[in-house]
């Protein structure tokens, strides 16, 4: 398959979620809205949560603190961008890029209901994102980057955007070593078939240059599979 053809199933796959998904968040709790404990969530975060598609929960190990300036790749309906901007308060900002016009409406109106203004949400793509080098103090990402077709890019533009001493705190999708996800069937777009081998992640983090990188399971996704805790830093 093609990456032309993989970014556009994740693209209609996604589009379909931003019109249907809202309705009905679902009840598994291996993937979004049961992965954040309940006080995280309030009334405001209901409508941004309700679309939550990740597989963990970044803004809880991300250690945000008041002023810094955190992004999130892929940030669909919201959630951890406005999670974020409050944690980070009015001295800070919170980034979301998505590719998705519809998905970004959603954000915005998700972040006004919330009351949250420290917040922009970008057009972009994660393999090359719209803000200039050394932007962030951190990125976070919700079970997105096993859906790049071509991560190494992915990776470069995180140790790109990331001031010295910046971090990353990422859930994903990982493999254990020695199983390749794309064998099975399983659409690109339900995060499997494009989740990266535990030692390889490890591997492209350090290629991007980025330092002390560590990957930790929380839960078992699929056969092979497992959402995971990616942590790295900028030098």
């Amino acid at each position: 398959m093609t990456n032309e053809r993989i970014h556009d199933d994740v693209r209609t796959y996604y589009r379909d979620a931003a019109n249907t998904r809202g309705a009905d968040p679902g009840t598994d709790e291996r993937w979004g809205a049961s992965r954040y404990d309940d006080d995280t969530l309030d009334s405001g975060t209901s409508a941004a949560a309700n679309l939550s598609m990740g597989c963990g929960n970044p803004y809880a190990m991300a250690d945000l603190q008041p002023g810094e300036v955190v992004l999130d790749l892929g940030s669909g309906g919201g959630l951890d961008v406005i999670l974020s901007a409050k944690r980070v308060g009015p001295t800070g900002t919170a980034y979301g890029i998505d590719f998705l016009d519809e998905m970004l409406e959603i954000a915005r109106a998700n972040a006004r209901d919330a009351g949250v203004t420290n917040v922009e949400f970008l057009h972009g793509m994660i393999e090359d994102i719209p803000l200039p080098d050394a932007a962030v103090d951190v990125v976070i990402s919700n079970c997105v980057i096993n859906l790049a077709p071509d991560k190494a890019p992915v990776f470069a533009e995180i140790a790109r955007v990331l001031r010295p001493g910046g971090r990353v705190a990422i859930s994903d999708v990982v493999a254990d070593n020695g199983v390749d996800p794309s064998d099975d069937g399983t659409d690109w777009a339900d995060c499997g078939a494009g989740a990266l081998q535990h030692d390889v992640y490890l591997a492209m983090l350090t290629s991007a240059g980025l330092a002390e990188p560590s990957v930790e399971y929380t839960h078992d996704t699929g056969p092979g599979l497992h959402g995971a805790i990616i942590r790295a830093r900028r030098l």
